[in-house]
Protein backbone atom coordinates (compact mmCIF):
# COMPACT_ATOMS: atom_id res chain seq x y z
CA UNK A 1 0.00 0.00 0.00
CA UNK A 2 2.81 2.45 0.86
CA UNK A 3 4.56 1.62 -2.39
CA UNK A 4 1.48 2.50 -4.44
CA UNK A 5 1.14 5.91 -2.77
CA UNK A 6 4.83 6.64 -3.40
CA UNK A 7 4.41 5.74 -7.07
CA UNK A 8 1.42 8.12 -7.31
CA UNK A 9 3.44 10.93 -5.74
CA UNK A 10 6.28 10.33 -8.22
CA UNK A 11 3.87 10.62 -11.14
CA UNK A 12 2.51 13.93 -9.83
CA UNK A 13 6.00 15.33 -9.43
CA UNK A 14 6.77 14.46 -13.05
CA UNK A 15 3.91 16.65 -14.28
CA UNK A 16 5.19 19.65 -12.30
CA UNK A 17 8.77 19.67 -13.50
CA UNK A 18 11.28 21.83 -11.72
CA UNK A 19 8.62 23.36 -9.47
CA UNK A 20 7.36 25.81 -12.11
CA UNK A 21 3.73 24.81 -11.92
CA UNK A 22 1.41 23.44 -14.56
CA UNK A 23 1.56 24.81 -18.07
CA UNK A 24 -1.14 27.22 -19.16
CA UNK A 25 -1.79 30.25 -21.31
CA UNK A 26 1.07 32.72 -21.66
CA UNK A 27 -1.12 35.82 -21.68
CA UNK A 28 -4.36 36.70 -19.93
CA UNK A 29 -7.33 36.04 -22.21
CA UNK A 30 -8.41 39.70 -22.32
CA UNK A 31 -5.16 40.98 -23.91
CA UNK A 32 -4.65 41.34 -27.69
CA UNK A 33 -1.61 39.04 -27.58
CA UNK A 34 -3.81 36.13 -26.51
CA UNK A 35 -5.90 36.24 -29.71
CA UNK A 36 -5.37 33.66 -32.44
CA UNK A 37 -4.24 34.55 -35.97
CA UNK A 38 -7.79 34.08 -37.21
CA UNK A 39 -9.16 36.42 -34.54
CA UNK A 40 -6.52 39.05 -35.36
CA UNK A 41 -7.39 38.72 -39.07
CA UNK A 42 -11.11 39.17 -38.34
CA UNK A 43 -10.30 42.34 -36.37
CA UNK A 44 -8.18 43.63 -39.28
CA UNK A 45 -11.08 42.98 -41.68
CA UNK A 46 -13.43 45.00 -39.47
CA UNK A 47 -10.90 47.84 -39.29
CA UNK A 48 -10.45 47.86 -43.08
CA UNK A 49 -14.21 47.73 -43.67
CA UNK A 50 -15.09 50.55 -41.27
CA UNK A 51 -14.35 53.57 -43.54
CA UNK A 52 -16.18 51.92 -46.45
CA UNK A 53 -19.13 51.04 -44.22
CA UNK A 54 -19.36 54.59 -42.88
CA UNK A 55 -19.60 56.11 -46.34
CA UNK A 56 -21.79 53.50 -48.05
CA UNK A 57 -23.87 52.29 -45.08
CA UNK A 58 -27.28 52.68 -46.78
CA UNK A 59 -26.21 50.69 -49.87
CA UNK A 60 -24.49 47.92 -47.88
CA UNK A 61 -27.32 46.95 -45.52
CA UNK A 62 -27.97 43.74 -47.49
CA UNK A 63 -24.32 42.72 -47.84
CA UNK A 64 -22.43 40.37 -45.51
CA UNK A 65 -18.68 39.94 -45.18
CA UNK A 66 -17.31 36.46 -44.41
CA UNK A 67 -13.84 34.98 -43.98
CA UNK A 68 -12.72 31.53 -45.14
CA UNK A 69 -9.25 30.10 -44.58
CA UNK A 70 -8.66 29.08 -48.20
CA UNK A 71 -10.70 29.13 -51.41
CA UNK A 72 -12.57 26.05 -52.51
CA UNK A 73 -10.86 24.45 -55.50
CA UNK A 74 -12.89 23.20 -58.42
CA UNK A 75 -10.91 21.78 -61.31
CA UNK A 76 -12.31 22.08 -64.80
CA UNK A 77 -9.35 20.45 -66.50
CA UNK A 78 -6.05 18.97 -65.42
CA UNK A 79 -4.10 22.18 -66.04
CA UNK A 80 -6.56 25.01 -65.35
CA UNK A 81 -8.49 26.30 -62.39
CA UNK A 82 -11.33 28.70 -63.12
CA UNK A 83 -12.69 31.20 -60.64
CA UNK A 84 -15.82 33.29 -61.09
CA UNK A 85 -15.94 36.76 -62.62
CA UNK A 86 -16.17 38.58 -59.30
CA UNK A 87 -13.06 36.99 -57.80
CA UNK A 88 -10.12 39.21 -56.91
CA UNK A 89 -6.93 37.34 -57.77
CA UNK A 90 -3.22 37.71 -57.29
CA UNK A 91 -1.86 35.77 -60.23
CA UNK A 92 -3.83 32.55 -60.16
CA UNK A 93 -4.66 32.65 -56.43
CA UNK A 94 -8.04 34.11 -55.43
CA UNK A 95 -8.02 36.57 -52.54
CA UNK A 96 -11.76 37.31 -52.30
CA UNK A 97 -15.04 36.50 -53.97
CA UNK A 98 -18.38 38.26 -54.29
CA UNK A 99 -21.29 35.85 -53.91
CA UNK A 100 -24.51 37.42 -55.21
CA UNK A 101 -27.81 37.14 -53.40
CA UNK A 102 -29.82 34.12 -54.42
CA UNK A 103 -31.51 31.00 -53.17
CA UNK A 104 -29.78 28.18 -51.28
CA UNK A 105 -30.30 24.42 -51.71
CA UNK A 106 -33.24 24.44 -49.31
CA UNK A 107 -35.00 27.17 -51.27
CA UNK A 108 -34.33 29.90 -48.70
CA UNK A 109 -33.19 33.34 -49.86
CA UNK A 110 -29.55 34.25 -49.21
CA UNK A 111 -27.91 37.63 -48.87
CA UNK A 112 -25.04 38.83 -51.02
CA UNK A 113 -21.67 38.40 -49.34
CA UNK A 114 -18.01 39.10 -49.82
CA UNK A 115 -15.81 36.14 -48.90
CA UNK A 116 -12.22 36.97 -47.99
CA UNK A 117 -9.64 34.17 -48.05
CA UNK A 118 -7.45 34.58 -44.96
CA UNK A 119 -4.38 32.48 -45.76
CA UNK A 120 -3.73 33.82 -49.29
CA UNK A 121 -4.18 37.38 -48.00
CA UNK A 122 -1.86 36.81 -45.05
CA UNK A 123 0.73 35.19 -47.33
CA UNK A 124 0.87 38.30 -49.52
CA UNK A 125 1.26 40.75 -46.63
CA UNK A 126 4.74 41.31 -45.22
CA UNK A 127 3.50 42.86 -41.96
CA UNK A 128 0.35 44.24 -40.33
CA UNK A 129 0.24 47.55 -42.23
CA UNK A 130 0.54 45.71 -45.56
CA UNK A 131 -2.31 43.42 -44.57
CA UNK A 132 -4.52 46.38 -43.63
CA UNK A 133 -3.82 48.09 -46.96
CA UNK A 134 -4.37 44.88 -48.91
CA UNK A 135 -7.64 44.18 -47.11
CA UNK A 136 -8.82 47.73 -47.78
CA UNK A 137 -7.99 47.47 -51.49
CA UNK A 138 -9.70 44.09 -51.86
CA UNK A 139 -12.79 45.25 -49.97
CA UNK A 140 -13.01 48.43 -52.06
CA UNK A 141 -12.86 46.38 -55.24
CA UNK A 142 -15.50 43.92 -54.05
CA UNK A 143 -17.86 46.63 -52.75
CA UNK A 144 -17.46 48.50 -56.04
CA UNK A 145 -18.36 45.33 -57.92
CA UNK A 146 -21.39 44.80 -55.66
CA UNK A 147 -22.60 48.39 -56.14
CA UNK A 148 -21.76 48.48 -59.87
CA UNK A 149 -19.41 51.43 -59.39
CA UNK A 150 -15.81 52.25 -60.18
CA UNK A 151 -13.41 51.34 -57.30
CA UNK A 152 -12.11 54.93 -57.24
CA UNK A 153 -15.66 56.17 -56.55
CA UNK A 154 -16.02 53.80 -53.59
CA UNK A 155 -12.59 54.62 -52.14
CA UNK A 156 -12.59 58.42 -52.45
CA UNK A 157 -14.78 60.43 -50.06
Amino acid sequence: MVLAQGARRARRRGRDRRGRGLRGPLYPQNTPAARSRAERFDAAVLDALEPIEQRWHEQLTKLDVAVDDVPEVTETSADELHWGEDVVQDGSVPLAKLVPAGVDRKGLPTRARIVLYRRPLEARAVHGADLTDLLHDVLVEQVASYLGLDPDTVDNP
